[in-house]
């Protein structure tokens, strides 16, 4: 079944999420257990996509199927690839951590993506880690965060900006009992 959404394909999504992932098809393709050959031909759209391998795919790039459907609406023409309304963003919920987040990028292929994280009370980034190959900022909306930095615990709150500079371990949670949320800028876009 080869899948087009709002004319993106799902060939498409496929290569721009492994590009952002830092996987080549060589990766990507060992992850799933499949051939080269046979990944490249799904991102071109020469071979379609079947459902169980659509979620092996999915597994691998970490999302989950529902990652590659956009919203309801289709797109006008003229704002594809340059606007994502409300009810078009894609959606990464990370069960068990309280973290949803939005992608508000219309492509993965510029130069920094934008994502709005949304942490229910208690809910955390996972343990601590480090962006090997890009920066990470953020834009506190509203709430409050608070931050694992060089070993050092910072509380931000609505109005705040922070980064995470490029191989510092870090992390982020939010401490109180109300939504925070947050606008993520990352470059590249790695995510």
């Amino acid at each position: 079944m080869s899948g087009v959404i709002d004319d993106i394909t799902i060939g498409t999504q496929i290569r721009d999420l492994r590009k952002a992932r830092g996987f080549t098809l060589e990766d990507l393709a060992a992850r799933i257990n499949r051939s080269v050959g046979y990944l490249s031909q799904v991102e071109r759209d020469i071979s379609d996509v079947t459902i169980p391998n659509l979620k092996d795919i999915a597994e691998a790039l970490g999302v989950s199927v529902n990652w590659f459907f956009r919203g309801d609406a289709i797109a006008p023409e003229d704002e594809r690839g340059l606007i994502v309304r409300r009810s078009n963003r894609r959606r990464l919920e990370f069960r068990g951590t309280g973290v949803l987040e939005e992608l508000l990028s219309p492509t993965l292929t510029g130069a920094f993506e934008m994502v709005l994280g949304t942490f229910e009370p208690g809910g955390d980034t996972g343990e601590v880690h480090a962006v090997k190959n890009g920066e990470e900022a953020g834009f506190v909306v509203s709430g409050q965060l608070a931050l694992h930095i060089y070993d050092k615990k910072y509380t931000i709150e609505a109005g705040d900006a922070f980064m995470f500079p490029r191989n510092i371990p870090h992390k982020a949670w939010n401490p109180t009992d109300e939504k925070t949320v947050v606008l993520w800028i990352i470059a590249p876009p790695v995510y």
